[in-house]
């Protein structure tokens, strides 16, 4: 059932023994506040080191890194968009950077895949909205990839209500 290969969690990505972590990245990919710093900082220096030659992200889009000191293998760095209230394409974007890292860690044969919820911190993106595209974009890949397993990690409890709420909508479909 594919509901069974989509899980939401209140945990610490940094923690997750998933292949590959998905960092919520800024387009520099020089590292940030909230998950990005946590990545930052639980992998060590030589995470910033490989993220200086990515030559940066653009927003909507992922680059692949080792996870270095992280437990997970790779981590895929999306920057998703900053909310300008709707009409800027955010949804679009939005989906992108959930679509992006799924290929990138598909291509690299990463089965199991953490997420944070991308957007929803310092760029405002509101967390109903974004729980619904990102869902929709997470059950639509899972339906062409059987043998992935995706875990959305969220910060707190009320994001991972809004995780759920989504996925009732959205895992019957």
């Amino acid at each position: 059932m594919l509901e069974d290969r989509f899980s939401i969690v209140v945990g610490d990505i940094t923690q997750s023994r998933a292949e590959a972590i998905v960092n919520a990245a800024n387009t520099t990919l020089l590292g940030g506040s909230g998950v990005d710093g946590a990545i930052h900082a639980a992998a060590g220096p030589g995470l910033l080191e490989e993220c200086r030659t990515l030559g940066g992200c653009e927003t909507g889009h992922a680059k692949l890194t080792g996870g270095y000191r992280l437990p997970s293998r790779y981590v895929l760095h999306t920057p998703g968009p900053i909310w300008r209230g709707g009409t800027a394409g955010e949804d679009a974007l939005l989906a992108g950077s959930y679509l992006s890292s799924l290929r990138l860690a598909a291509e690299y044969g990463a089965k199991t895949v953490a997420f944070p919820s991308i957007s929803t911190g310092v760029y405002h993106f509101p967390l109903e909205r974004a729980a619904r595209t990102a869902t929709e974009t997470i059950l639509a890949f899972l339906r062409e990839h059987p043998d992935m397993e995706i875990t959305m990690a969220c910060f707190d409890e009320p994001t991972k209500a809004a995780y759920e709420r989504a996925l009732a909508e959205y895992g019957a479909a």
